[in-house]
């Protein structure tokens, strides 16, 4: 589980310092090579939207990677952020281990 309380790199970052600004890539550039709308990429830069298992068929696919990469960053993100939401933590506290008779 995740321990850090520094929030870890999220999906528009590391697209866009890792992928697009040394390959010089432009929003519009990759959202013609993914074949979706401007928006989905500026949503996905910008955090604000979530990678699903097709956009990271299509990324792992688009950059030669794997989906799973991808995935795991979107993972890491929705992790922390579970743990470190105030409503969330409630929710999580309230759950209690199931014991088991043999």
């Amino acid at each position: 589980m995740l321990m850090t309380k520094r929030k870890p790199a999220g999906v528009g970052e590391i697209l866009t310092l890792e992928f697009m600004e040394p390959m010089g890539l432009t929003q519009a550039a990759l959202a013609d090579a993914m074949g979706v709308q401007r928006k989905h990429v500026n949503e996905l830069c910008n955090d604000r939207r979530s990678v699903t298992a097709a956009t990271a068929l299509i990324l792992a696919r688009v950059f030669g990677n794997s989906p799973d990469f991808w995935l795991n960053v979107q993972r890491r993100t929705d992790l922390w952020e579970a743990m470190h939401s105030p409503r969330d933590s409630e929710r999580i506290k309230r759950a209690r281990p199931l014991t088991i008779a043999a």
